[in-house]
């Protein structure tokens, strides 16, 4: 179970997250129609507005992610806030569609996404990181129905300039959230390398690139489909648009009830490869009943249950499994890389959904889509199952020299990583149990003061 620490940190960056996410996803049913009000606008420009957020985002998830691996987390991350809401505060008070890509750019290029996903995995033991990053997937999914359900009504209220001015208050509500966080210190066995170097090592892994191509797949297949499916909901379900928000919300909280026990057997009984590749095949299951039943309403809203669930799952272990199989060293890269892929993978997925839409041949776009599900689960297949750490607490002793006792601490072989919460008086030692030897089992337990079961 989560201490009071870990609960504490957890709430406060999946909030962050689902902040800056409101804040985005808002825009994005509205301002297809009311962008055309900006001066300048054609629907080129307009489409641009909206991906270029995407693109800046992909483009500097990496530059982000290999600073916070050198330098603390919490100032990199807000400083991206600042720039999430001084972009959209650029976008609100111009009058040209020029002034809103400028300010979309900006927003975008506070790409600290990676940097909260490893500073959340700094912060909770091993053990509990699965279940951290489902509330941080769950967040996602759920700021994603609210912002479409009340993007529309807010738009009617205050304007499209007034929404941008909420993303704006969002950024920085976001940045007040991080107060709830403590300020940490990561100790670890130092592998200096080069920026260039750290990047090379980071793709040269061949898992960890399998799980590259598997959120890219996921969020093109989760983009197009929000693109293409509203269209067949108001067509073969009759259900306008906007009640559409009504229908995502059951079906993602149907999608959370099954992914916890999946994740409970993930961690518990390591079987993270298993769940995974089953959760593609969800996926598959989803879109095929949508390849032959989409023209009858209850076998449409079968097939996007089944995408819910099997998306719900993946959402937590992606993360989750990623931290464990990066270097403890290039943690943060290895998920910046990931994020670039998952913003490229949603850029791919909204051009290939609006081509999608084109076709008017509704059976052969949902196979198509079904056939890059596929591609995606040959590709995972040769996944190996991850490596799984310990995490030990440790309270420090009062006016301790935590540097010096990490570097004790440290020297016991097994032992990967110290996380020192100073303020806290706390340390997480993360550990691999079936290294550690029987002299480093009496080197911790004389060092913790107390007999530990490793």
């Amino acid at each position: 179970m989560m201490n009071a620490l870990e609960r504490r940190s957890t709430f406060a960056l999946s909030s962050i997250f689902a902040l800056r996410m409101l804040g985005l996803f808002m825009i994005i049913p509205v301002f297809a129609v009311e962008g055309a009000s900006y001066q300048y606008a054609t629907p080129a420009l307009i489409g641009f507005a909206v991906g270029v957020y995407g693109l800046s985002q992909a483009i500097l998830q990496i530059p982000f992610s290999l600073w916070a691996d050198r330098f603390s987390r919490k100032p990199l991350i807000i400083f991206g806030l600042l720039l999430f809401a001084l972009g959209g505060a650029v976008a609100a008070m111009s009058h040209t569609i020029y002034g809103v890509i400028i300010g979309r750019a900006i927003a975008g290029a506070g790409a600290v996404s990676a940097v909260v996903m490893a500073l959340l995995a700094d912060v909770t033991r091993e053990e509990q990181r699965t279940k951290a990053m489902a509330v941080m997937g769950m967040s996602i999914g759920l700021s994603f129905v609210v912002a479409f359900s009340i993007g529309p009504w807010l738009t009617s209220v205050l304007g499209i300039s007034g929404l941008f001015w909420v993303t704006t208050v969002m950024g920085l509500l976001a940045i007040l959230m991080l107060l709830l966080v403590p300020k940490t210190t990561r100790h670890h066995q130092n592998f200096e390398q080069g920026y260039l170097k750290q990047l090379k090592n980071v793709l040269s892994m061949a898992d960890l690139n399998r799980l590259h191509f598997s959120v890219f797949s996921l969020h093109l297949l989760l983009t197009a489909m929000f693109i293409y499916v509203p269209s067949q909901l108001i067509e073969y379900a009759q259900i306008p648009l906007a009640k559409h928000g009504f229908v995502y919300l059951p079906l993602l909280l149907i999608g959370v009830l099954f992914s916890f026990p999946s994740i409970i057997v993930a961690e518990k009984y390591r079987k993270m490869r298993g769940i995974f590749l089953t959760a593609i095949t969800g996926v598959i299951l989803g879109l095929l009943v949508l390849v032959f039943g989409f023209t009858s309403k209850y076998i449409l809203l079968l097939g996007l249950g089944l995408f819910f669930v099997a998306f719900n799952v993946m959402e937590a272990l992606l993360p989750s499994w990623l931290s464990k199989a990066a270097p403890i060293q290039s943690k943060a890269t290895a998920m910046g890389v990931n994020a670039s892929a998952q913003f490229l993978g949603a850029f791919c997925g909204g051009t290939l959904g609006g081509q999608l839409l084109m076709l008017h041949q509704t059976a052969i776009g949902w196979s198509i889509l079904l056939a890059i599900a596929i591609v995606w689960l040959v590709i995972s297949f040769s996944l190996k199952q991850p490596r799984y750490l310990s995490s030990l607490v440790l309270t420090l002793p009062p006016e301790c020299d935590s540097k010096m006792l990490t570097q004790r601490i440290l020297a016991v072989q097994g032992v990967e990583e110290v996380v020192v919460m100073s303020q806290q008086n706390v340390a997480y030692v993360k550990l691999d149990k079936r290294v550690v030897t029987d002299e480093g089992r009496q080197d911790l337990t004389q060092l913790f003061g107390k007999d530990l079961a490793i």
